[in-house]
């Protein structure tokens, strides 16, 4: 099955279930994806659902940090919510290890040497790795390999 079909079954168990706020989470997942598909003009395959919902996942763990600041526990609690979510619909993350061993590989697939090819290194790595971990931390695991 695919990942938009499951969140558009599980939008439908939500509701059935009566569960409002996961109701919500889902059905806000949805509209990012339609108005992706709408915007673009294509319908989006399992790569790009899962690159909507990672980029859903950031928004909120950036407004939990805004949210942190400014005291708001009740709107860190939703927002933590929101992210359990999404992330059930996420494929089953990368270990340490892993990501490490993934780098290597690609280092020395691409050859790379120094900083300048850390675009190679990541072009190598960012399709095996989307939606496994998180972009910005493998990111600088690269560089600090390559530094």
């Amino acid at each position: 099955m695919a990942l938009k079909d499951r969140i558009t079954e599980d939008m439908k168990t939500a509701m059935r279930a009566g569960d409002k706020d996961r109701l919500a989470t889902v059905r806000l997942l949805l509209a990012a994806i339609k108005q992706r598909e709408v915007d673009e003009r294509i319908t989006l395959d399992d790569a790009q659902v899962l690159a909507v919902l990672e980029k859903m996942i950031k928004q909120r763990r950036e407004a939990i940090a805004q949210f942190e600041i400014g005291g708001r526990s009740d709107l860190v609690a939703k927002e933590t919510a929101e992210i359990g979510v999404l992330q059930g619909y996420l494929p089953a993350q990368l270990t340490a290890a892993e990501v490490d061993a993934l780098i290597t590989e690609a280092i020395a697939a691409t050859g790379a040497a120094s900083l300048k090819d850390m675009g190679k290194v990541m072009g190598f790595v960012k399709p095996k790795a989307q939606g496994r971990t998180d972009m910005g931390a493998l990111s600088a695991r690269i560089k600090q390999k390559l530094g």
